[in-house]
């Protein structure tokens, strides 16, 4: 069985949530979904799990971050192009996320920063790998 990842992300409100990633492109497995919970297809290995705040507190082991005022987590994710990188970003923005910083790009990398309506913290970005100074030296 290939590794997968499902990152558990507290929402406010699982139905915004859930229209928040359908619009930056990403599906749902209604399989795995009820009235507290629901799963994000972003890949055939990566998922996300989105919570209301007491199913997540209901996991956790430490107090629940407030993603408003610091961050938990860097979700960085690959993508195919520049182009791709800022076709999910606007498509966050458009869909109530946030931009909180500008896009970085060191040429064989671009890079940009969106917030969910949540806070919670995505960086998709594309890389070259062999623009990469010092490749493989």
């Amino acid at each position: 069985m290939a590794q997968m990842i499902f990152v558990n992300l507290p929402v406010s409100d699982l139905e915004r949530s859930k229209a928040f990633y359908q619009a930056i492109g990403f599906s749902l497995n209604l399989n795995f979904a009820d009235d507290t919970s629901c799963c994000v297809v972003i890949s055939e290995h990566i998922f996300l799990m989105i919570l209301t705040h007491p199913r997540f507190e209901s996991f956790a082991t430490l107090p629940r971050a407030d993603t408003q005022k610091s961050t938990a987590a860097l979700i960085a994710l690959t993508r195919d192009s520049r182009a791709a990188v800022d076709a999910i970003t606007e498509a966050a923005l458009a869909a109530g996320g946030t931009e909180p910083k500008p896009f970085d790009d060191h040429g064989f990398m671009y890079t940009r920063t969106f917030q969910d309506p949540d806070g919670n913290v995505f960086e998709p970005f594309w890389m070259d790998p062999s623009a990469i100074p010092n490749a493989g030296s």
